[in-house]
């Protein structure tokens, strides 16, 4: 059995979450970090010395952290052919869109979700907040602009490409309500609120 350490309301948990959910494996799921703690605790440490959700350990013997990695490993492992492509091209496209939500998107995302989510709203500072809308309008451009004329990112179906971008996105939409209209990437998004996967473990849930 597949153990999953992170609290549900952690964007990189839910990224593994709704992977497992889609590729059907069964999983359990353990309260850490945030207001769980235990991430600095020895026992973690020594499974994640960065004290950070998520980590998941796999029949008691192998461990792994980065949501991310944890992704294409999952997806690797029980959906070669489907969440993975097989190409080694098409898998080079999805792992740079996987790249891309970490290296660009979480640079806008992570101050946007902290200022409006978890700052009270006197200690906010305007001003870095409309240049994190500003920069994630300039960015989101090119993630509408790949998804024109696609129903998924890499094309007719659903890949690991999907799982991070996703759930920023519902970040973006939930956090920016004066943002540019991005049809092409609000129509993915609604197709992947008609995934039970996805509205279970992130449109259904509340930012906290």
């Amino acid at each position: 059995m597949l153990r999953i350490l992170g609290r549900n309301n952690s964007s990189n948990v839910q990224k593994v979450l709704w992977c497992c959910d889609e590729l059907g494996i069964p999983f359990t799921r353990e309260d850490y970090g945030g207001a769980f703690g235990k991430t600095t605790e020895a026992p973690y440490l020594e499974l994640n010395p960065n004290s950070r959700v998520p980590t998941i350990i796999e029949d008691d013997t192998f461990v792994l952290w980065e949501s991310n990695v944890i992704v294409r490993y999952l997806a690797d492992k029980y959906g070669k052919g489907g969440l993975m492509p097989r190409d080694p091209r098409a898998r080079a496209d999805a792992d740079r869109w996987m790249d891309w939500q970490q290296t660009t998107v979480l640079t806008f995302m992570t101050p946007l979700f902290w200022g409006l989510v978890r700052t009270p709203e006197d200690q906010r500072d305007p001003a870095a907040l409309a240049a994190h809308r500003a920069a994630g309008a300039e960015t989101f451009a090119i993630l509408d602009r790949r998804l024109s004329g696609r129903d998924f990112i890499m094309g007719e179906a659903l890949t690991v490409a999907d799982i991070p971008l996703g759930v920023m996105v519902h970040r973006w939409f939930a956090l920016v309500d004066d943002g540019p209209e991005f049809a092409a990437m609000r129509a993915w998004y609604v197709r992947l609120g008609d995934r039970a996967p996805f509205a279970k473990h992130i449109r259904d849930l509340a930012l906290t």
